[in-house]
């Protein structure tokens, strides 16, 4: 299930990075916040592995 906005691709790299460790968590904002609440690293990986060529910066 990839990423369908740029915005949404952006929020699940920086989960992704605060799961890995390499981000504080406490940094987390907004919907980065929620998905790495949410989420399992493997679905945030792979949301933030969707390329943002041809992604819309905010989705509908």
């Amino acid at each position: 299930m990839p990423a369908k906005s740029k915005a949404r691709q952006k929020a699940a790299g920086a989960a992704l990075a605060a799961t890995g460790g390499e981000q504080p968590k406490f940094k987390l904002k907004g919907a980065s916040k929620e998905m790495e609440q949410s989420m399992s690293e493997k679905l945030l990986a792979k949301f933030a592995s969707t390329k943002r060529r041809n992604l819309p910066e905010h989705k509908d």
